[in-house]
């Protein structure tokens, strides 16, 4: 695909390049030449651009974000949202690379403050930490030039964000759509016995996954999603449309 309009920045580090394009109304942040990692308007900042983070959203529906992890950065659209809308909502975020992190705070107003605190270093190191405190929502989504982190998903991975969600939790895994296979539910299912796949039309798979959870009515969900809508600034109704549980 093209990027449009300015490019403002380019910088470089040991895994590739870090851009940034401005057509006046978004900007975008590239890992590659040519790829859209991130997308931000610029005047409405908490209200994420990207299908794939309103879907990976959809985990408000079963749980409340009072202690949240998320695996990658990119430009902090999910995590400005989180932050803006839900003020008793404290954040750990956890970023390969400082570059990314400091285009974040620079072009596309990642909040500053203790309830959003962003750590410099690898997902899966964070997740062996034993000082690592748990969540009750982890979201993972770790993208780099060539696509998905392999390591996303990795037996070891998976068990680490099960042992890291508290009671009652929920990992949030932004994939793409050719993961939905057995393979990937197999790798699952020993951790979490409640899951959920969201597709979005850009091709993402988005899977919502908890150890047990309670049964929730269809009627129930679209209540709540209801009540989201206006706090969050869009509608999580076409979303939930698409919303498969699983096996």
């Amino acid at each position: 695909m093209s990027l449009q309009g300015k490019e403002v920045h380019c910088s470089y580090d040991q895994y590739g390049s870090v851009r940034v394009w401005d057509d006046g109304d978004k900007r975008y942040l590239a890992f590659g030449e040519l790829d859209e990692q991130s997308c931000t308007l610029k005047h409405e900042p908490l209200i994420p651009e990207h299908e794939y983070v309103r879907a990976m959203l959809l985990v408000l529906l079963f749980a409340e974000p009072r202690q949240v992890i998320s695996l990658g950065l990119g430009a902090g659209a999910l995590n400005t949202c989180l932050h803006g809308r839900f003020a008793s909502c404290k954040q750990q975020v956890v970023e390969l690379r400082q570059n990314v992190i400091d285009v974040a705070y620079r072009f596309f107003q990642l909040p500053r403050g203790k309830r959003l605190q962003v750590h410099t270093g690898d997902a899966l190191g964070f997740l062996r930490n034993a000082e690592t405190r748990k969540a009750n929502i982890i979201f993972s989504d770790i993208y780099g030039a060539d696509g998905l982190d392999d390591q996303q998903l990795g037996e070891e991975y998976i068990r680490l964000c099960a042992e890291r969600l508290k009671s009652g939790g929920w990992l949030v895994l932004n994939l793409w759509r050719e993961h939905q296979d057995a393979n990937t539910l197999e790798l699952l299912l020993p951790y979490f016995g409640t899951l959920y796949g969201c597709h979005t039309q850009s091709g993402n798979w988005v899977v919502l996954a908890a150890a047990d959870a309670p049964e929730v009515s269809r009627n129930q969900l679209e209540k709540r999603a209801r009540e989201l809508n206006g706090q969050l600034g869009f509608s999580l109704m076409p979303f939930l449309k698409r919303l498969k549980s699983y096996p």
